[in-house]
């Protein structure tokens, strides 16, 4: 399934969303707008034996936040498809196509109820319209394409148990981690990542799933899906006074949760050996100790240098200091196996930055090659 730059239905997105896949790929536009990747001479990076994924597909372009200066904008995932093109690694990525998610597995997290009012309220949209659960704006198109994030995230995961690839990246939008079992929120309809970690166990039967979170806002939802279950190992870096105001050192589970969530709030300014440090010092011997059989990444990329909803000082070098932790991590505890979801990151040149160095390190790629490939804004 893709979708058309015709079936996006805003004239106005239609020609942004045109300009910047001409800025990005030139001749090429019009094809990745149609959800094929674009073609490309032979990449001078190797295969892996085993590649990594990459999560691909243009209904992604299709769901709108709010006017064209919103910050959770398509043009977010251009950037990143840009970035990867100019970077030459989409060639060695495995492409995952995405599938809609069931109501049976929306519901591993999410109440009844909210998946009704969800599909109540989004399912005859003109124009914006915000959810009544909170400050979460959809368009006409937003339900298919929430179903299709939650469900391509499944794909992505499903791909990795099959032995396909060994590790994956799914950038897809609306991100989720904001998402509680009964609200939408912060940007988030469905929370796709405790989604996928509750499809591995029922599914693919895994005991123990680890999910760490490094966007600049704290992953309420997340943390509240897991907050009695000791099943699920929720790791957070953030800032504790941005939105939602959550994610204190002293919130940590209760119950059979008890000590499976860590939080680990940075200051404003924190930089690239700050964040380091963290995962140094608290996931890793967490990590350890809990065992998991497979790790989820929420990767925001908002905590990058001069983002325009984050105050954090993380360059490129940084994201892929930390991927190449959690990766070495998967290697070590659970046959490699990890998969990484989109959350935040706003400001476009470093958003594709980023997520390149995530990226390079999920392929294992050296540190040397990190390198500036976008245009700037």
């Amino acid at each position: 399934m893709t979708c058309t730059l015709l079936n996006i239905r805003s004239r106005a997105q239609k020609l942004i969303c045109l300009t910047f896949a001409l800025l990005f790929f030139g001749e090429q536009a019009i094809t990745v707008l149609q959800g094929k990747p674009p073609h490309l001479p032979k990449s001078t990076s190797p295969v892996p034996v085993r590649p990594t994924g990459l999560l691909y597909d243009s209904i992604y372009l299709k769901h709108l936040s709010g006017n064209t200066g919103h910050p959770e904008r398509p043009e977010r995932l251009l950037a990143i498809w840009g970035g990867l093109e100019k970077a030459g690694l989409f060639r060695t990525l495995y492409r995952i196509r995405p599938r809609r998610v069931s109501q049976e597995e929306l519901e591993l997290v999410h109440s009844p109820a909210y998946v009704a009012l969800v599909r109540q309220e989004l399912s005859n949209v003109s124009g914006l319209r915000q959810l009544s659960t909170g400050d979460t704006m959809a368009s006409a198109d937003s339900l298919e394409v929430a179903e299709f994030a939650a469900g391509g995230l499944l794909s992505a995961v499903d791909t990795v148990m099959a032995g396909k690839v060994k590790n994956a990246f799914a950038p897809i939008r609306p991100p989720g981690h904001h998402a509680t079992p009964t609200r939408g929120m912060g940007f988030c309809i469905f929370n796709n990542v405790a989604i996928a970690a509750r499809y591995l166990q029922k599914v693919h039967g895994l005991q123990r799933v680890l999910i760490v979170d490094w966007d600049y806002h704290h992953g309420n939802g997340t943390q509240d899906t897991f907050y009695e279950d000791g099943s699920v190992f929720y790791f957070s870096t953030h800032h504790y006074g941005a939105y939602p105001q959550t994610g204190s050192a002293a919130q940590t589970g209760v119950g059979k949760g008890a000590g499976k969530i860590l939080n680990v709030p940075l200051p404003v300014g924190a930089s690239d050996a700050q964040i380091l440090e963290a995962f140094n010092n608290y996931l890793i011997p967490a990590a350890h100790n809990f065992k998991p059989d497979f790790i989820l990444i929420s990767a925001g990329f908002d905590p990058m240098r001069k983002d325009l909803l984050g105050q954090f000082d993380i360059t490129p070098e940084g994201f892929a200091a930390i991927t190449r932790v959690v990766v070495k991590l998967a290697d070590e505890l659970c046959q490699g196996r990890l998969v990484s979801v989109l959350e935040g990151g706003y400001r476009l040149d470093g958003l594709a930055d980023s997520a390149v160095a995530h990226v390079q390190a999920l392929r294992g790629d050296l540190p040397s090659i990190y390198t500036k490939i976008t245009p700037r804004f």
